[in-house]
């Protein structure tokens, strides 16, 4: 009877972490670069309030989730499930732990510790100290997973790269163009469709910088922006060595926050523009990424506090942050239908494990994560 008794409560305890954990990714497009947390509270098995961190500076999930419930007498004695460790500091809002003890929780679920040094594992010491059941690592992988991005910020010192590409049957991404054939109108070859577009532009809206390369610029024009989903512009960061770009471009219109790379600054006058140079050697060591310029890239955006890029493009720019070793999730897009012969070939990949696969309006969407010990 006891241990039916026990699988029956690991069953519900991981029913109620998987609603935090579909509660959290509400938060996604505006948490950072707080994580995205969820909380549930359970009364005699039901839920009573739920809650989400909704946008950085503001309520934590836990506090929302506390305030969902209009008789608070109901909280003492009652269980909170968090996906993430209840945090025990000051920051732009109160310590959640305490608010916990204070209401008088009988038992806190908590899906993974907290990776940020502030916190890890005070917050639980802070709820047992107070006689508070504390049970962790309930749905821990998924929990771990969801925070992924704030997890890297905090412990690689670097933001979560995400790599993105379209390629055609046959492995390329665009046909062989040059900068006159692009000035005279020869766009690139349409991969996307406009619904697999329109996810590209949601995963942008999902992360804080953009980046591409002087190629991709120069014969693309892209204005790097979300237009086809609802969400924040990402900060551009257009690599540009030698400061050659023209003014023209769509990244130097000054309408979105942008980042020049260049060892070249040209004293640029643009409204929310700034030319940053780079210093970085050519030697640095593949496996670490050490002196690249996909390093001193990364190391100023952690700086700024970044904690998601997105690459785009071109090959090339794609390729120096595989090489390097500087990425951490792959999103590729192939159309069967286009089949494109001498082209620009696709970036190769190293070191990578299929994560998931799905066909998306006749393209097939694959997303690698980079193997942990590469």
């Amino acid at each position: 009877m006891a241990t039916d008794t026990t699988q029956a409560r690991q069953t519900s305890d991981e029913a109620f972490m998987r609603r935090c954990i579909q509660l959290a990714r509400k938060g996604i497009l505006h948490a950072a670069p707080n994580p995205t947390v969820g909380a549930v509270i359970v009364r005699d098995g039901r839920i009573i309030g739920e809650g989400w961190h909704r946008r950085c500076g503001q309520a934590h999930a836990e506090v929302n989730a506390v305030g969902a419930v209009a008789d608070k007498a109901l909280l003492r004695g009652a269980t909170i499930y968090v996906s993430l460790e209840p945090c025990s500091h000051w920051g732009k809002t109160p310590p959640c732990a305490r608010l916990l003890v204070e209401c008088g929780f009988a038992r806190v679920v908590v899906g993974c510790v907290d990776p940020f040094a502030k916190v890890h594992g005070a917050g639980i010491a802070i709820l047992r100290e107070a006689g508070i059941r504390v049970d962790v690592g309930i749905c821990e992988d998924e929990c771990r997973a969801l925070i992924r991005r704030f997890a890297t910020f905090q412990e690689m010192r670097r933001p979560y790269v995400i790599l993105k590409w379209a390629q055609s049957s046959d492995g390329c991404i665009d046909a062989l163009r040059t900068a006159d054939e692009a000035a005279r109108g020869i766009r690139p070859v349409v991969l996307s469709t406009p619904v697999t577009r329109m996810l590209v532009h949601k995963l942008r809206a999902e992360c804080q910088a953009i980046a591409v390369g002087t190629r991709t610029a120069l014969l693309d024009d892209p204005t790097l922006t979300v237009r086809h989903w609802a969400g924040p512009n990402p900060l551009r960061v257009v690599i540009d060595r030698e400061g050659r770009l023209p003014r023209s471009l769509h990244v130097m219109d000054g309408t979105v926050p942008t980042v020049i790379c260049t060892d070249n600054p040209r004293g640029l006058d643009i409204p929310g523009l700034e030319e940053m140079q780079m210093h970085r050697t050519d030697d640095g060591s593949a496996a670490t990424g050490e002196g690249t310029l996909p390093q001193a890239i990364l190391t100023e955006l952690h700086r700024r506090g970044i904690q998601t890029l997105l690459v785009e493009g071109g090959a090339r720019t794609l390729q120096s942050f595989i090489d390097a070793g500087l990425w951490d999730e792959a999103r590729i897009e192939t159309n069967p239908a286009i089949t494109i012969g001498d082209g620009v070939a696709a970036p190769r990949l190293a070191g990578a494990r299929l994560a998931s696969a799905a066909t998306v309006d006749g393209n097939l969407i694959e997303t690698w994560e980079r193997c942990p010990h590469d």
